[in-house]
């Protein structure tokens, strides 16, 4: 049960009556709701004082239920919006479907740009994600054109001024540089505490420098590994996704139960992508793996 639902709604999941009974008690008059009389289309809330048929119930507080949560590997070439005018493939064409609820991007990507994005099932979670005072960091390996001096670098940590207000990266560190490159191409892994459009490329442009390649790595504790191969996804481990919900204050949802069959296909993806993905493997930096 959801909070702010549909008088008739609750009073049917509490076992009084379908919900067309339901309907025709509150027409009749005979439904109160915290001592007043109820109307056709009223909305209760966790705490409401409900009267039906001289008994008293106070509505109950929704109760806690698995969130899931979804790490995609995005291509480029792919939109973040479930429709395009111009009929380009969208993220959301390769996510499996939901029997209940649908999927909530955590944040977007450029059409040019892959790399991790993160859906849930949990809009409030997702919202709480991308809130500007939840300070979740995104990091970004970005393959830069053009000579990148000291001075550049001290800037874009100290801050540039953009179009939109003054921005930075928190962080910048050298990439898996090949020594042949010559400063031409330099990857470098950057990160952001924001999520403002196109903020990454916007930065490095305004150092008049080309970005010809950009890949975000990081949300937050979340990495993305390097057996999900671009346009696959996994499920988050129930470690995973109590991590980012305590990061954003909300409650450790409970933990997601699965079947055995649900349990063996998961390992078998797993296992799939694992040796799918074994002949790409990169060593990143921090310890992790990542496709480049």
């Amino acid at each position: 049960m959801l909070s702010n639902e549909k008088l008739q709604k609750v009073l049917a999941a509490e076992g009084f009556g379908s919900r067309r009974e339901m309907e025709r008690l509150i027409e009749a008059g005979k439904v109160r709701v915290n001592g007043r009389l109820a109307n056709l289309g009223a909305r209760v809330s966790p705490g409401d004082k409900v009267e039906i048929n001289q008994r008293t119930f106070v509505v109950p507080q929704p109760a806690a239920k698995p969130v899931r949560v979804l790490l995609y590997n995005k291509p480029e070439g792919e939109i973040c919006s479930q429709k395009d005018p111009e009929g380009r493939p969208s993220v959301f064409d390769r996510l499996p479907k939901l029997h209940a609820g649908r999927w909530v991007s955590v944040g977007r990507l450029d059409f040019n740009t892959s790399g991790l994005l993160l859906f849930t099932d949990s809009g409030e979670l997702a919202n709480r994600l991308m809130h500007p005072s939840s300070e979740i960091d995104r990091e970004y390996m970005v393959r830069v054109q053009g000579e990148v001096t000291e001075d550049i670098l001290t800037r874009l940590k100290e801050g540039v001024l953009l179009e939109d207000g003054m921005a930075k990266f928190t962080d910048i560190s050298p990439g898996n540089n090949n020594e042949d490159a010559k400063g031409a191409n330099t990857w470098y892994y950057c990160t952001v505490m924001e999520g403002r459009n196109r903020e990454v490329r916007r930065l490095w442009e305004s150092q008049e420098l080309r970005v010809s390649r950009l890949k975000r790595v990081r949300y937050g504790p979340i990495f993305i590994p390097s057996y999900v191969r671009q346009g696959h996804w996994i499920d988050l481990e129930d470690k995973d996704i109590a991590q980012l919900c305590k990061m954003v204050d909300l409650p450790v949802p409970p933990r997601q139960t699965l079947n055995r069959n649900q349990k063996e296909k998961k390992e078998r993806q797993v296992r799939r992508m694992r040796k799918a993905g074994a002949k790409g493997q990169v060593s990143g930096r921090k310890g992790k793996d990542r496709y480049f």
